[in-house]
């Protein structure tokens, strides 16, 4: 049987990546919502930009590469997002400019409609930082049948409360290492083992599907339906940056996920997406299904 072609809604942050040499564009659901668009996904990609230069160029950057800008309003009195980005050894940290055009996303009648007959609707907890957003997003939720969360902690962007309360309102959440550390703490959960951890995570959000990635180490899932856990050792690559290696993995995790592959295919393209962004610069840069296929067929 062909796999279906998913259809995705991606709620969140449009805004530039600005590092001491150069600008790309960037945001985590717009990282997810290209590379699914890139894999073949229908996706809807809700946000904001400011009626500026920047917003400008944002759009045209995404329209020419093929993905739909209608979910996308341009803000008269907020600007464009943007991000400073500082890289120690390939490693990025972020400072978030604030009050900004994805700050306050509104949703038509009409994208209303294709929100509810997506099959997925995924959001992270950075757009979640304003009262307008939190507002909207839980409308979504209530039309939408599958909420996928991404944690994408951002300090000082989040609350334990909210981080919380979108856990339990989600049906697949994915965490890095260093979030679910803090997601044990929060939960107070001390089993050793991180699978543990995990399945008891699930338990306590009532959260069916939990993904824990863990860099260059690949990534684990837990899935309490099915009373399992799969998990792929990851790729070894050489390291340019890490920025966006982690939205591709989720992109590809998803895609195969809503496709209809099995829990191993999607982690194995997902952590083979992964590796190929984190072995290249920037979030968006181009990887090719010959690169894939190498990949997965030689390692």
């Amino acid at each position: 049987m062909e796999n279906k072609r998913p259809k995705v809604v991606c709620f969140g942050e449009v805004l530039w990546d600005v590092f001491p040499d150069k600008r790309l564009l960037g945001g985590a659901p717009l990282n997810v919502a290209l590379r699914l668009h890139s894999l073949g996904a229908e996706v809807l990609m809700i946000s904001a930009v400011g009626k500026d230069a920047l917003g400008s160029e944002a759009l045209t950057q995404i329209a020419n590469t093929g993905l739909r800008t209608s979910g996308i309003i341009t803000s008269e009195t907020k600007p464009t997002g943007a991000v400073e980005v500082s890289l120690v050894d390939g490693i990025a940290s972020y400072t978030i400019t604030e009050d900004v055009a994805w700050d306050h996303l509104e949703v038509s009648d009409e994208l209303m409609k294709e929100v509810a007959e997506a099959d997925a609707l995924v959001f992270g907890s950075l757009a979640l930082r304003n009262k307008n957003n939190r507002e909207l997003l839980n409308t979504l939720l209530e039309i939408n049948s599958f909420g996928i969360f991404d944690l994408n902690l951002r300090p000082p962007h989040f609350t334990d409360e909210l981080i919380s309360e979108m856990m339990q309102k989600a049906h697949l959440i994915k965490l890095n290492d260093e979030e679910l550390e803090y997601v044990s703490n929060l939960l107070k959960i001390t089993h050793r083992s991180l699978d543990s951890r995990t399945a008891e995570i699930a338990y306590k959000t009532e959260t069916d599907s939990i993904c824990v990635t863990l860099g260059e180490n690949g990534a684990f899932m837990v899935q309490l339906s099915e009373d399992l856990i799969s998990s792929h050792p990851g790729y070894k690559v050489s390291v340019k940056d890490t920025v966006g290696a982690g939205d591709s993995f989720f992109a590809g995790l998803i895609y195969e996920l809503l496709s209809g592959s099995t829990t191993e295919q999607a982690l194995t393209m997902g952590c083979a997406l992964g590796a190929l962004v984190a072995s290249k610069s920037g979030a968006n840069c181009e990887v090719s299904p010959d690169e894939i296929n190498t990949l997965t067929k030689t390692n």
